[in-house]
Parts: structure tokens; C-alpha cells; sequence
């Protein structure tokens, strides 16, 4: 089969969906193009509700799977995967949390912040 060359022809491939746990719907596939995000509903043979399993059946074979790059790198490296559209991937911007700045935060969310901070320098 051919590589899909914009997010459009991935209707014509075989893609390995996954089913978010809050609400059940199966997750859009995010892309981006001149500043403008948007997403695209993929088809597939296999429906799963963890990036780790999606991943090992885009190992053997069964279709496209959409994961972050930390989590694939790699696969891409050893030559087991190999990355698409990455023209069209949107740069993640980073983790963001929010929480009640006037409530004194309790000590296990406050040790969690702070290595939350340390992991991502």
C-alpha cells in the first residue's frame, strides 16, 4: 500500500483506533496545517483503549496508529516503525495543570508539582 501523503487519504488505510476511557468515543486523530488545527476520524480493523497496545499492533503489522513520537522514538531509530505525515503533526506545547491558587495545596500535590516541574526541564 501507499504512504498516505495528507490525513485526508488515511480513509484508505487501515488505522488502529482508540477508544477514550471518559466518554467512550473513539479519538480524532489531530493534525495541523499553516497554524489551523484539525482532526480526522480514522476507520480500522482494531479498536483498543491504550496508546501501549496500539502501538505493538502497529509493530506487527495491522494498520497505522497515531502516538506520541516520545513513546515511538525508539521504534522509529531501530527502523520498526517509520513516522508519517510529519508535516502535518501539531507541536505539543507542553503539560499544563491548573489548580486553586488561593487553597494551600496539600503535601502530596505539592511533591507531585514538584516533580512534575523537575521531569519536564
Amino acid at each position: 500500500r501507499s504512504i498516505p501523503r495528507s490525513p485526508q487519504d488515511l480513509v484508505n488505510h487501515n488505522c488502529v483506533n482508540l477508544r477514550l476511557p471518559t466518554s467512550g468515543a473513539l479519538y480524532a486523530w489531530e493534525f495541523a496545517e499553516n497554524g489551523r488545527e484539525f482532526s480526522v476520524r480514522v476507520d480500522g480493523q482494531l479498536t483498543l483503549n491504550n496508546i501501549g497496545p496500539a502501538i505493538d499492533a502497529a509493530l506487527d503489522g495491522v494498520g497505522f496508529t497515531y502516538a506520541p513520537k516520545d513513546l515511538i522514538g525508539r521504534y522509529v531509530e531501530s527502523g520498526q516503525l517509520r513516522e508519517v505525515l510529519t508535516d502535518w503533526c501539531p507541536t505539543f506545547q507542553g503539560y499544563h495543570l491548573y489548580y486553586p491558587s488561593r487553597r494551600n495545596p496539600s503535601p502530596a500535590f505539592a511533591a507531585f508539582v514538584e516533580a512534575f516541574k523537575q521531569r519536564s526541564r
